[in-house]
């Protein structure tokens, strides 16, 4: 089993920065990949970013050029830099491990 939480969110104005974090906690060791999914009112969930093991990232098209996905080397902490956010970029963001462990969520709220 793995326990996630993610930390970070909360509301900032177009343009503007935040930087998610999810400590991962449990079988760590036994982690091939994590990412940050979102999910907006009334949408489905969506992959943001994946970072594997081996430090391989892929991110939505969306997200390109103003996110970015780290980890550090134990899979204790995995973040999510957000840069240039929009207002399109409001939801629940949630980190997830091996798409089967799941945190309770963050919310993102890009508003002036």
């Amino acid at each position: 089993q793995v326990q996630l939480v993610e930390s970070g969110g909360g509301l900032v104005q177009p343009g503007g920065s935040l930087r998610l974090s999810c400590a991962a906690s449990g079988s760590i060791f036994s982690i091939n990949a994590m990412g940050w999914y979102r999910q907006a009112p009334g949408k489905q969930r969506e992959m943001v970013a994946i970072i594997t093991r081996g430090g391989s990232t892929n991110y939505a098209d969306s997200v390109k050029g103003r996110f970015t996905i780290s980890r550090n080397n134990a899979w204790k902490t995995m973040y999510l830099q957000m840069n240039t956010l929009k207002p399109e970029d409001t939801a629940v963001y949630y980190c997830a491990a091996d798409g089967r462990f799941w945190g309770q969520g963050t919310q993102v709220t890009v508003s002036s």
